[in-house]
């Protein structure tokens, strides 16, 4: 089944410009295999940062292509899933893979009894009517290589081990129940929860602008950073603490004290440039 799309969908960004934003070093024909895949998705959660720093600055989202494409690629800044994964959708389809958006439930924070809203975009790829899961835009929680959809046996990656897991009973309303689950210290963690249900461009509409503005957003009220690294670490920058681990093992922590120390761990750790003196109203910060 296609996505249904709005004209600022059919916008084609540039190709070339994107795979040298990620620094791809996959197949060189590109062609929609698996391998091309797990190329995509390792090289673009280890260069574009997950970020959620114009909420912060009143900015504003676009979630049109073309705002996304000036954003993360140009621009060289980072964004939250409707970016990231609004952005993996588009080269996908470009490059003549069978894909589309999926909607989620991020529940790893919520206290239980908490239901969150359903604002989280992640895409399906079938290859070989094998349905993948692939995601680059879940913070500091992004899978970085595709993870099969129809197996419920863990798939170990470079940075992690993950499984989805189909539950037993179906939805109130008859709908299919998946978890995407991670292993923290020996346990399975849900990251979130899905139906199987398209996210079509007018549900990101929706989904982004509560995400962005309403005062019930996580994304308002911390500062939130997150990038891969080849080696299997991940960088992460959660208000005033920066941290580098492996494994979920430190290698490295700060306790960030001021506003120029915040921008220059933005930038040497995430590529991300401020200029002097940017606040985000975050914590004295």
């Amino acid at each position: 089944m296609s996505d249904l799309h709005n004209s600022t969908e059919d916008h084609q960004i540039d190709l070339d410009a994107y795979l040298t934003r990620i620094n791809y070093n996959g197949p060189s024909d590109h062609a929609p295999t698996l391998q091309t895949l797990k190329s995509l998705q390792l090289a673009h959660a280890c260069s574009i940062p997950f970020e959620n720093l114009d909420v912060l600055l009143g900015r504003g989202i676009d979630v049109g292509i073309q705002a996304i494409e000036q954003k993360l690629i140009t621009s060289h800044r980072g964004g939250y899933c409707f970016e990231h994964n609004s952005l993996m959708l588009h080269v996908l389809r470009s490059l003549g893979y069978d894909a589309i958006g999926l909607s989620g439930r991020v529940i790893f924070s919520s206290p239980p009894g908490v239901m969150p809203a359903r604002t989280h975009l992640f895409v399906r790829v079938m290859l070989e009517r094998i349905p993948w899961l692939v995601d680059v835009g879940v913070g500091g929680f992004t899978p970085t290589q595709p993870l099969r959809m129809d197996i419920s046996e863990p798939q170990e990656t470079i940075h992690d081990t993950r499984r989805i897991i189909k539950s037993d009973e179906p939805t109130p309303d008859g709908f299919d129940h998946w978890f995407h689950q991670i292993l923290i210290n020996d346990e399975w963690k849900s990251v979130y929860e899905f139906t199987g249900e398209q996210m079509l461009p007018i549900d990101r509409e929706l989904g982004n602008w509560w995400t962005s503005a309403s005062p019930q957003s996580t994304f308002r009220d911390k500062i939130m950073v997150a990038r891969a690294a080849e080696d299997g670490s991940r960088h992460t920058l959660a208000t005033r603490k920066y941290a580098h681990r492996h494994q979920g093992e430190p290698i490295k922590e700060i306790d960030i004290q001021s506003t120029d120390q915040l921008l220059e761990i933005m930038d040497q750790h995430f590529g991300l440039r401020f200029p002097a003196g940017t606040k985000f109203g975050i914590d004295g910060l």
